[in-house]
């Protein structure tokens, strides 16, 4: 009897294990593994993006720190492109570029998030997931069109 009633205590536990969406996936991955700084070039811009884990559990990117970031006059650039005119005073070292990205353990990746390409001032569907060199591949997509980018993580 007492084998069978621990029989059932480490089934159930190993059920809610598989079910809970903040444990490892089947590959080893943690959900948090997204976590952290990387450094991104893209259309001729270099900087360093910070992912993190939002109260909700889903995961956002803002900037840190960006290359070139005064313009002519010497003044810190602005996210003059945004299409929300209400977000357009935000310094370039400061843009919110992700947010919204769930796991999804069955295909071990970041999705159902937006991203925001402050070079064009546009808006996109975006998934991220590892290649198997390391690198965090971000994809955005928009009416069918997608663009790949990939970021390096960086020791903190």
């Amino acid at each position: 009897m007492m084998k069978r009633l621990l029989t059932g205590i480490l089934s159930a536990a190993a059920a809610s294990l598989l079910l809970c969406p903040l444990c490892s996936s089947a590959s080893g991955r943690h959900p948090d593994d997204i976590t952290g700084v990387y450094f991104v070039s893209h259309e001729g811009e270099e900087s360093r993006v910070r992912i993190f884990r939002e109260d909700d559990g889903s995961y956002s990117a803002r900037v840190l720190w960006i290359r070139d970031s005064l313009d002519r006059d010497g003044n810190l650039r602005l996210d003059e492109k945004n299409p929300d005119r209400s977000l357009r005073n935000i310094p370039c070292n400061r843009i919110l570029i992700m947010k919204g990205l769930k796991y999804n353990p069955a295909k071990d990746r970041w999705d159902d998030g937006k991203i925001y390409d402050p070079t064009r001032g546009i808006r996109a569907n975006v998934m991220c997931e590892f290649g198997t060199d390391g690198r965090l591949r971000v994809r955005g997509s928009i009416l069918g069109i997608s663009q790949s980018v990939y970021w390096d993580k960086v020791r903190e």
